[in-house]
């Protein structure tokens, strides 16, 4: 497993998520009016059944008959029915609403994940990615599909019934209100604590996800140096932390409901206490009254489902936060940077550090020229990865420089790198979609005899041709399964598609065979005859077929030339040359 340094990736602030709430509420209005006038208009239809009751009680006390009473509660059935279909309809235009504002959050979150540069992506882990990328903008969408529709519809519900019994008298209303007071003040207290709370509890999430990924993907190095106590250690401390930051959320919940539920009553009695008074004194009717009461009793469940929903808008919040601060992330360079002059990469006074590592390259000094095929050697940890990924742009120098055509690599722009220089490491992906959709990321114009031509290079055409249905065969899963091989040759065909100016393969073909992958790297060598290929190389023939070799020993270059040069020498190249062929150094 790679060594390298730990930070996730920024968190948006409040105001921030503010801002980006507002910009997608504009970016579909009319449909979010359309859910806040529905509402609206079934928050009012049911108004009227507690004043048409109040209205029967009146009558029946005033000596009214049957007509009147069934009159009245036909009114009643009208009203309720009105609610019913308005509320469905609302709630229909707020789930369309939400889908689409979820698709464009998932659009941006997509645009911004693969606008981040690579190194940003490895400091942060995949953990964190991967959570923001699933759980939270899960979380993001619930909340935009089902909590947001339905704030709504409580909301009006709320202010409608609360403004109804300010109509019927407005001590009532006052009093009702001043009964709120203990909700108001838990609610303060709860949402002062949220929010640091949620996004503690998401932080501590992506943690575990970011431990389990990276032990499951160095697994064998985990068993081979015998960590798998150090490993168990790291996993139940991340879960007692993720187990401790949920319990802390949990202790706000316990807090904040009971104290709610109890406070719901006391707007009822109050109104019936001051309500009765009033009645007694023939200031108020006796329907009023009811009405009142009703109104309020009423109020308990819209505003029971606003503090709901206000607990679940501290949670979706945080991921929101989590979501939009891939925003405040560095991004890669736009493309600002001058066109390189020509093909040649300087490496002068190259120094790297990981972090709080040590260094892991101490000045190095190297020229490629246009053109040529460089093959670098040496023992592990001498620092030859490192070296490709800033020869790729992936990492830029702790000291000294990098350039391609005088122009430093880190400085080019997404696509203008691509072009210039690709980094093809044992590392691969097979994305979900048809062997043509992985062949078009590298280049989208290309014609279906240019994606053959690019697996004939990697010999893949053959597997290709025997699949159901060639091109267009689905893979992944729900399709045709790659084994480690195919997908390689898969990643190396796309690099003959891109046709980049300088190649740079760090063990590109460790998953072939060696028959097999000595043919591929002859026949990529045969397609990009004319271009810079730069091999990190553990098989020696790669080394050997090479212009010049370029030897790694701790941090530095300590020798360069041609194999025959090298090996003539008897220093450390021919050794291990001798070493790789099982043969005794002439000198012994």
């Amino acid at each position: 497993m790679s060594e390298r340094t730990s930070g996730q990736l920024p968190i948006a602030g409040t105001a921030d998520v503010r801002r980006a709430a507002g910009r997608l509420l504009r970016a579909d209005r009319g449909a979010f009016a359309a859910v806040v006038g529905l509402n609206a208009l079934a928050a009012g239809a049911g108004l009227a059944g507690p004043w048409l009751l109040g209205r029967i009680i009146d009558d029946v006390r005033a000596g009214g008959g049957v007509r009147a009473v069934d009159r009245l509660a036909l009114w009643i059935l009208v009203c309720a029915l009105a609610q019913l279909l308005l509320a469905r309809w609302a709630r229909y235009v707020g789930h369309r609403f939400g889908e689409r504002t979820l698709a464009r959050v998932r659009e941006e979150f997509v645009d911004r994940t693969l606008a981040l540069p690579a190194s940003v992506v490895e400091r942060a882990g995949t953990g964190d990615l991967t959570a923001r990328g699933t759980a939270d903008v899960a979380t993001v969408g619930t909340t935009l599909r089902d909590a947001g529709p339905q704030l709504l519809i409580n909301g009006a519900e709320f202010l409608f019934l609360l403004g109804a019994v300010f109509v019927l008298d407005p001590l009532l209303g006052v009093v009702g209100l001043l009964c709120l007071v203990p909700i108001w003040c838990v609610l303060r207290w709860y949402l002062r604590r949220a929010r640091d709370g949620y996004l503690a509890e998401g932080a501590a999430t992506s943690d575990v996800a970011e431990i389990l990924a990276a032990t499951a993907a160095g697994a064998r190095t985990v068993e081979a140096l015998r960590l798998e106590d150090r490993r168990i250690a790291a996993s139940r401390e991340a879960l007692e932390t993720s187990r401790r930051t949920r319990f802390y959320t949990l202790y706000l919940r316990t807090v904040f409901f009971p104290v709610v539920e109890v406070s719901y009553l006391l707007p009822v009695a109050g109104v019936l206490v001051i309500g009765g008074v009033l009645h007694e004194r023939g200031a108020m009717s006796l329907g009023s009254v009811v009405a009142a009461a009703l109104y309020l009793r009423q109020l308990s469940e819209p505003l029971d489902q606003i503090l709901m929903r206000i607990e679940e808008l501290q949670s979706s919040g945080a991921s929101f936060a989590r979501v939009e601060g891939l925003a405040r992330a560095p991004r890669a360079t736009a493309g600002e940077a001058p066109l390189p002059a020509d093909d040649r990469i300087d490496v002068t006074g190259v120094r790297y550090t990981y972090g709080r590592g040590g260094e892991v390259l101490h000045g190095v000094d190297l020229t490629v020229r246009p053109g040529e095929r460089l093959a670098v050697v040496g023992p592990s940890g001498a620092g030859k990865t490192t070296l490709s990924r800033l020869l790729a742009g992936v990492d830029a120098p702790s000291e000294g420089t990098v350039t391609v055509g005088g122009v430093p690599v880190v400085g080019l722009g997404p696509e203008r790198l691509r072009r210039q220089v690709v980094l093809v490491t044992q590392e691969h992906h097979v994305f979900l979609g048809t062997v043509r959709d992985n062949l078009l990321i590298a280049e989208p114009a290309a014609r279906d005899e240019e994606l053959w031509a690019a697996l004939e290079a990697v010999g893949a055409a053959d597997w290709v041709r025997e699949l159901p249905e060639g091109l267009d065969t689905r893979l992944g899963d729900g399709g045709c399964r790659t084994d480690g091989p195919q997908a390689q040759q898969l990643a190396l065909a796309r690099v003959v598609l891109a046709d980049p100016h300088t190649l740079i393969l760090d063990e590109a073909t460790a998953l072939l065979d060696p028959t097999t992958a000595r043919h591929t790297e002859r026949a990529l060598a045969a397609v990009l005859e004319g271009r810079t290929v730069i091999a990190i190389a553990h098989r020696l023939h790669t080394a050997h077929d090479a212009d010049r070799v370029a030897v790694m020993e701790d941090g530095l270059l300590t020798e360069l030339g041609t194999h025959e040069e090298l090996v003539a020498a008897g220093g450390a190249y021919a050794a291990l040359w001798h070493s790789w062929h099982g043969e005794r150094p002439a000198s012994a």
